[in-house]
């Protein structure tokens, strides 16, 4: 993969589904093998399950789904910081770390905008595959945070 030295956004980019997901850098704990899931009740589709991330319960999103594509295999568990809570990612490869040239990067068109469910900050390409930019600032429904703070799996 290419690295621009200078300027743009620094971002860990991720493989899902034939396409490359960019995680801001400044959001992300740690990459690691998969851990153990645990089912959670009532969780949106694409929340697979809980784990223990450092004696921490996390829930787990498939960023595959996420991003309209069917579950993708889970080849590495990526740890995010999402304002006060911490949340995985499962994708497919870890590519590697560089700066985003976001002027390479368009908004995605208002057709898109309503479909990408508030995740998706931008979208590109990248060495003539898709590329996805996640919002820094996405969240996951209340309930979930709920669930795992009570304990409840099913």
């Amino acid at each position: 993969m290419p690295n621009s030295a200078s300027g743009g956004r620094p971002v860990l980019l991720v493989g899902v589904s034939h396409s490359i997901c960019a995680l801001p850098l400044e959001h992300v704990i740690e990459t690691m093998r998969p851990l153990p899931l645990q089912p959670v009740a009532s969780a949106p589709f694409y929340v697979c399950g809980a784990s223990i991330v450092r004696g921490i319960p996390t829930p787990v999103v498939d960023l595959g789904i996420v991003l309209g594509k069917a579950g993708g295999a889970i080849g590495r568990f990526v740890a995010l910081r999402l304002g006060d809570k911490q949340v995985v990612v499962s994708v497919e490869a870890v590519l590697g770390v560089q700066r985003l040239d976001e002027s390479k990067i368009e908004n995605l068109p208002p057709l898109l905008q309503e479909a990408a469910n508030e995740t998706i900050e931008s979208i590109g390409t990248l060495d003539r595959r898709m590329l996805f930019v996640l919002r820094a600032s996405w969240m996951l429904p209340d309930n979930v945070w709920q669930t795992l703070a009570n304990g409840e799996n099913s």
